[in-house]
């Protein structure tokens, strides 16, 4: 029960953390939604949470986004807009990666979960973009100028998937230790 209780609190530290990360100043795509999805995938048992913690904090905040801060952009209330699932799926395929190469946690397997899942972000997201709007003509050129456009998200998304994962685990990591360093002192 104490485990079960522990996991479902991070989970929702993670999806709180991962809602924050969107509303505070930060640049396009540097926020901590994908690094908890490559965390949840590192370290939750249950893999249906590893997906549950980035896509709620996602949805919520994007409920937030769409219905306040970008209301004047959407017709009445927005729950979910269509072309928000490209993104959704994305963020499902970088958690899809962490959970390949992040259950062994070692460095070389971090930076390849890292950059495959910013890969696999990279990818769809700006194919949803391709496909869902009338941004790019659809042609291989304007396919090409859609992915074109969206390498300095990448970066940015690169960038902070490394910081913020990193940030996690450690951070986790010492939680950890500390937990098990304080409990011994108690017995």
């Amino acid at each position: 029960m104490q485990r079960k209780t522990s996991s479902f609190s991070l989970l929702i530290f993670l999806i709180v953390l991962a809602i924050a990360s969107r509303f505070l100043p930060h640049w396009h795509n540097f926020t901590a939604v994908g690094a908890v999805g490559l965390f949840g995938a590192a370290f939750f048992q249950n893999r249906i949470w590893s997906y549950a913690a980035p896509l709620c904090a996602l949805f919520i905040s994007d409920l937030i986004l769409n219905n306040v801060i970008y209301a004047q952009y959407f017709d009445g209330f927005t729950l979910l807009s269509l072309d928000a699932l490209w993104t959704y799926a994305a963020f499902a395929g970088l958690v899809f990666c962490g959970a390949k190469f992040l259950r062994r946690l070692n460095t070389k397997n971090f930076l390849l979960g890292t950059l495959c899942g910013t890969a696999v972000f990279f990818v769809v997201s700006n194919f949803g973009v391709f496909v869902s709007t009338t941004l790019y003509p659809k042609s291989g050129a304007g396919l090409a100028a859609a992915y074109t456009a969206g390498l300095p998200f990448a970066l940015n998304s690169l960038l902070a998937n490394v910081c913020y994962t990193a940030i996690l685990i450690i951070g986790f990591q010492y939680a950890r230790m500390w937990a098990s360093l304080t409990t011994h002192v108690r017995a």
